[in-house]
């Protein structure tokens, strides 16, 4: 099958970069990109030609189209019947263009549907735009403000970091705290989720929880104290399918400094601020400059393309199972059903609700669930209470009998056991890689101490120190094994 990669309009972006269609052809398809669709991006058409690309004038009239932003009603005519569109077509937001799509008796999938479901994560073109965006918004902010945002002492004097509030840590917001604190600035960042504090706090930002419900006096008080502080401000506070809050009155922003900055990320969706203007940026007449750029993303293009087509050879990879060129649309697959929006010509949105995921397969009707669990036998309520009670009185016989130095060595393995428990499943999500240190570092020092008996002139001490070392060397070099792999992780290719 022919696949199609038009040229965007109005964006510097495009839905495949050499990278990506070297990539398609592996599987098998044939790929025609529109002459210029990667200049953008500086993705020249010879780049292409040397992976295979064919360059062509019109790129919409493939088996399957390729793009980013929704097409026109002029692009949808040039496609053929039949075809298949790939794109970001927000059904929700625009109904409308899947039934101009319907229309046309061709499928359509829609990158902003894919499934909140673990195997989907590699199609979620979304939060890696959001990422780019949260990054962008930043260095858009550091543009406007006029002064760098890391504090530093000279000649002159002392000058102060910036003081950046972020507003939603979801993935734009973690990407702008990372981005502001790499700069030197000092970062605070609010979010109604109580489980956000631990990933704010590892990022070295200051978690402050606000947006719950039932607090909406107490929540203004805390925008209009941060918001007086603060010199740039980073709005990303968005729910999906619904208008943004207006966190930022207009208010608000008069009570700011001359030379503040504020970057609406959730313009798309109203504006987390009352002032912000779609699309545009300004000053406002205290001297307030607010960014309400909607396509940050695409101001970063070579990355943003990268990643989007990574997202789309994902996608087709699953949709093209025998890697033969052939699209298959299964419907049957809940990830592609949930991202199909129209499907041979009909309206298939909204799609239905994702089931959880079971490991017996179907389930059950309520007589056979009934039948089964009436077949499973019982096991006496009585029984773990004797396990237990034959286990106690078994180690008080060994410890009568036992030397004291063995008693008291069993008491101080027992505390440590209970202590370690607690301390590993109440540990914050941001300090398990410190505890893996420690845990390694801990394994080290029984490694140590018993290589030191392996030449005891008791056999069972001998034993107990072999099993000791093959126990804690597997600890040791697993520990190591999963640090490195972790490593690998934030190190460029």
């Amino acid at each position: 099958m022919d696949v199609g990669v038009p040229r965007e309009t109005g964006d510097m972006r495009v839905a495949a970069t050499p990278k990506t269609v070297s990539q398609l052809r592996k599987l098998g398809y044939h790929v025609f990109v529109e002459s210029g669709a990667g200049l953008g991006a500086s993705f020249n058409d010879d780049a292409y030609r040397e992976v295979g690309g064919v360059i062509v004038g019109n790129a919409w009239n493939r088996d399957v189209v390729l793009t980013i932003g929704s097409p026109s009603d002029t692009q949808l005519l040039e496609m053929r019947r039949g075809a298949t569109l790939i794109s970001i077509l927000r059904p929700q937001q625009d109904p409308s263009l899947t039934r101009r799509i319907a229309a046309q008796d061709i499928s359509a999938l829609s990158m902003d549907m894919v499934p909140p479901v673990s195997r989907a994560q590699a199609l979620d073109a979304l939060s890696s735009l959001a990422g780019v965006s949260g990054y962008r918004a930043v260095v858009e902010a550091a543009h406007a403000f006029g002064r760098q945002l890391t504090g530093q002492a000279t000649a002159a004097g002392k000058e102060p970091p910036a003081t950046v509030l972020v507003i939603g840590a979801g993935v734009a917001g973690f990407a702008a705290i990372r981005a502001a604190t790499s700069l030197g600035a000092v970062v605070r960042a609010t979010d109604p989720r109580p489980e956000a504090a631990g990933q704010v706090s590892s990022l070295g930002a200051t978690f402050l929880r606000a947006g719950q419900p039932g607090h909406v006096a107490q929540d203004a008080e805390l925008y209009a104290a941060q918001v007086r502080e603060a010199d740039i401000i980073i709005a990303t506070a968005a729910i999906p399918g619904e208008l943004s809050p207006k966190v930022i009155t207009a208010q608000m922003v008069r009570s700011m400094r001359p030379g503040s900055v504020i970057v609406d990320l959730a313009v798309s969706a109203g504006g987390n601020c009352e002032l912000t203007r779609p699309g545009e940026s300004h000053v406002t007449g205290n001297g307030v400059t607010i960014i309400g750029y909607s396509d940050l993303s695409s101001r970063l293009p070579g990355q943003s393309s990268q990643l989007y087509g990574t997202h789309l050879v994902n996608l087709l990879k699953l949709m093209t199972p025998q890697r033969d060129g052939k699209l298959v649309i299964d419907v049957d697959d809940e990830v592609i059903r949930t991202m199909t929006v129209v499907h041979a010509g009909e309206v298939t949105f909204p799609p239905p609700p994702v089931q959880a995921a079971t490991l017996s397969g179907p389930e059950p009707a309520a007589e056979d669930r009934s039948m089964a669990v009436s077949a499973k036998p019982s096991r006496p309520w009585w029984l773990p209470v004797a396990w237990a009670g034959l286990g106690a009185v078994a180690l008080i016989a060994l410890l009568t009998v036992a030397p004291s130095q063995f008693v008291g060595l069993a008491a101080i393995l027992t505390l440590a056991a209970a202590a370690g428990y607690y301390v590993s499943w109440n540990l914050t999500h941001a300090l398990r890689a410190p505890q893996l240190s420690l845990a390694n570092a801990v394994c080290g020092v029984i490694l140590a101490a018993a290589m030191t008996q392996l030449a005891h002139g008791d056999w069972l001490v001998k034993s107990i120190a072999f099993v000791a070392v093959a126990l804690a060397s597997a600890a040791v070099s697993g520990g190591f094994t999963v640090t490195h792999r972790m490593l690998t992780l934030f190190r460029r290719s």
